[in-house]
């Protein structure tokens, strides 16, 4: 395999990891959430986007227990009612 196939190889891999962190990515800045609820009680454990519960833990992905309703995932507006267990506020 020449050199140039080796790098055209390394900077596709590099592009293909970058896009599939970006597709399971949280939205993390304001102008993301505007079309975004955070719903609380849905989360399963390890796959929250944060937590209103700071004295549990920091923030993403450190849930210990399914669907605590003190952790919130990110859904697109309007979709938090229609999950069951979901609410747009803790409890």
């Amino acid at each position: 395999m020449d050199k140039s196939k080796v790098l055209l190889a390394a900077i596709g891999g590099l592009l293909t990891l970058g896009l599939v962190a970006n597709a399971g990515a949280a939205p993390n800045n304001k102008m993301d959430m505007k079309n975004m609820d955070k719903c609380f009680g849905i989360a399963k454990a390890g796959m929250n986007d944060c937590s209103s519960n700071k004295s549990a833990h920091s923030c993403a992905g450190q849930a210990t227990k399914n669907n605590d309703p003190m952790d919130f995932v990110a859904v697109p507006k309007g979709t938090c009612d229609k999950i069951a267990g979901g609410m747009l506020k803790t409890m």
